[in-house]
């Protein structure tokens, strides 16, 4: 039998600019993301929507010019509904995708009991108009972190003033009792600046240990702003405690306001705290199974980034959607992919 003769050196068959003898492999040509596509609005969303706790959180990613919209089932963190935008959104977008999300449950008798999303100021008119009369909950964690950024901004700008009073010494070695005292002086600010830089983390700490309590009292020491600073956010942290009531979070969050009036130099720096979000984000407080932030869907976003500090081909809008359809597919086919492995594994072990 003869053997097939051999393509000429530089060609692949009919293909050329390649060096291998033979014609090139089939294998994995195509991509695992268009079959995964074609899934996702019938056998992803069948699995997906089983067991559906009737809680969503939703979130938006940006990657470059792209923009990722998705929805997760914020108790049994599965994830749901995505969209790739290759523009940043606008109502129109979020009232498609949220469209998409209503159309998935009335399809299957489901029903919508709570949603989170992230604090963006985009979301709140879709959402009340797409989903009428469900509880809209903003994430706590981010007014949360907007009050810790201006509480450790307000400490980093008492730092730099104190750089502003500190005494300028003349060259040499300081031989009057005045200038000796202006030394001494000098010595003890930068000593309190390096002190409010190293322990900074007590202002926004949510629990202070005695031993914390006595640093962070000796550090602000002629310092009265940043003990009320502390203090203030002492009563930030009460009103996010589940043993508490939204009607009881919203008096005490009234009674702070009005404090805040009183001390215009404070209140500049909390600035937040007057704002509606916060309202938003106290909703969880008359529901026990809503939760308090969009952690299940932040989950899949830094899943797409670790994702992304891997696979460098993934920049463009069609491949971005593809590699979610695929990785969303592949999440759903865990339960079979890890027994089939036990049952493997035990056989072999038999």
């Amino acid at each position: 039998m003869a053997c097939p003769p051999v393509p000429p050196a530089g060609t692949c068959g009919e293909t050329t600019g390649c060096l291998s003898p033979v014609p090139r492999s089939r294998i994995g040509v195509r991509l695992g993301g268009k079959k995964a596509q074609a899934r996702m609005d019938t056998d992803f969303l069948d699995w997906a929507l089983a067991d559906f706790s009737g809680y969503v959180a939703a979130d938006e990613l940006y990657d470059g010019p792209c923009c990722m919209l998705a929805a997760v089932d914020n108790r049994c963190y599965k994830r749901i509904l995505y969209a790739v935008l290759d523009h940043d959104p606008d109502h129109e977008d979020l009232r498609a995708f949220l469209g998409r999300l209503k159309a998935a449950l009335t399809a299957r008798d489901l029903t919508l009991v709570g949603i989170t999303p992230d604090g963006a100021a985009l979301s709140p008119a879709p959402l009340a108009e797409i989903f009428r009369g469900v509880p809209h909950q903003i994430g706590a964690f981010h007014v949360i972190a907007e009050v810790v950024k201006a509480v450790l901004g307000a400490v980093a700008r008492a730092r730099k003033s104190l750089t502003a009073t500190q005494p300028t010494l003349p060259k040499g070695r300081p031989t009057p009792k005045a200038a000796q005292a202006a030394a001494r002086k000098k010595k003890r600010l930068a000593q309190k600046r390096v002190d409010l830089y190293t322990h900074r983390h007590l202002f926004v700490q949510h629990h202070l240990r005695h031993s914390a309590r006595k640093r962070l009292w000796r550090i602000t020491r002629g310092l009265p702003q940043l003990r009320t600073l502390r203090e203030l956010m002492e009563q930030v942290y009460t009103w996010f405690d589940r043993r508490c009531r939204t009607q009881t979070a919203l008096a005490k969050l009234a009674h702070l306001r009005r404090r805040l009036q009183r001390f215009p130099q404070v209140g500049e720096t909390l600035k937040k705290l007057f704002s509606p979000t916060v309202e938003k984000a106290l909703t969880f407080l008359d529901d026990t199974l809503l939760p308090s932030t969009s952690h299940a869907v932040e989950r899949g976003n830094r899943r797409y980034r670790k994702m992304q500090k891997q696979v460098y081909r993934v920049r463009t809008q069609d491949q971005i959607r593809a590699r979610w359809a695929l990785d969303m597919w592949r999440e759903a086919q865990g339960a079979g992919r890890h027994q089939t492995l036990h049952t493997l594994h035990e056989a072999r072990a038999g």
